[in-house]
């Protein structure tokens, strides 16, 4: 057995312990898949993130849940840019571009007037697909009412890198019900069984803030809910911009909370603008370092 150092940073807050953690292995050349699964398992987080060389970027990223591989994680990708950033590896860049397995995406920095550091990436491009399960089975599986779900917006499937069902639920009270059993999403979600779920409002607890969510994980991720969540936050900016305010043309900038129903408090910046007919996504976010630690595998 070998020692592997993680580093523990919280993304979307700079408030140690708050916003969404991820760990962040650096030096994982030599490591293999199932290894990285295995880290991702021991350090016990919804992701793990392991940066690497990339032959077609600046930077190459791949992410584990306790469960399997994804394609990208929003959360897991600011804390180790921004642990990359400033622990002085990436030679104080102001931009970069990051391979993933949703894509090569753009990524820039910026500090605020004291000199917090935040990181802007750029997402894929939107999808969405129809979702024709049981709405009824939908609320039970979240441990709501059936009328608790807002039939005045659709529900629907939407990636901007990974999927996801964006579900409209009419009050913010809602969500401090909800008890999810994740076991039953996958023969809900019969189109996209591995999909998790994302319950959002547009009642926030913070009155700058536009949208509100909660995010449920697909049982294959070993994980049951992830507290603040980039992806999802990036698809919930283009579902606002198509089904919600669709008659605007210019940049739309959002404000997504998340986690307060489990003590996470976190924030997530979403800017949504067209080009082409189509729509841009990105999202801003920081983080913090919490801690280091060893496991063996």
């Amino acid at each position: 057995m070998k020692p592997i150092k993680v580093y523990h940073y919280d993304a979307f807050s700079n408030i140690p312990n708050m916003g969404n953690p991820a760990g962040v292995v650096l030096n994982g050349e030599d490591l293999s898949d199932e290894q990285m699964r295995e880290i991702a398992e021991k350090v016990g987080f919804n992701e793990t993130a392991f940066p690497l060389v990339s032959d077609k970027a600046d930077l190459r990223i791949r992410y584990f849940t306790p469960g399997h591989e994804i394609n990208l994680c929003g959360h897991a990708t600011m804390a180790t840019l921004y642990a990359l950033q400033t622990k002085g590896l990436l030679d104080n860049k102001t931009a970069l571009t990051l391979e993933t397995k949703a894509g090569v995406l753009p990524i820039r920095f910026t500090f605020d007037s004291i000199g917090g550091l935040y990181i802007t990436m750029k997402q894929a491009a939107p999808q969405f697909q129809e979702f024709n399960g049981s709405l009824r089975d939908l609320a039970l599986s979240m441990g709501v009412e059936d009328e608790d779900i807002d039939r005045n917006l659709p529900t629907l499937y939407g990636s901007t890198g990974i999927w996801t069902l964006l579900i409209p639920v009419k009050n913010l009270n809602t969500f401090k019900k909800m008890k999810p059993n994740n076991a039953l999403f996958p023969d809900i979600l019969k189109e996209m069984p591995k999909a998790s779920i994302h319950p959002f409002c547009l009642e926030t607890y913070d009155s700058d803030a536009h949208m509100h969510a909660r995010h449920f994980s697909s049982p294959f991720s070993g994980t049951i809910e992830d507290p603040v969540t980039g992806t999802a936050s990036g698809v919930m900016g283009a579902y606002y911009a198509r089904y919600i305010n669709n008659s605007s043309d210019s940049l739309i900038k959002l404000v997504v909370e998340q986690g307060h129903e489990i003590g996470k408090h976190g924030r997530v910046g979403v800017s949504v603008s067209r080009s082409n007919g189509q729509f841009d996504i990105e999202i801003t976010g920081s983080a913090v370092y919490v801690k280091e630690y060893e496991i063996l595998i």
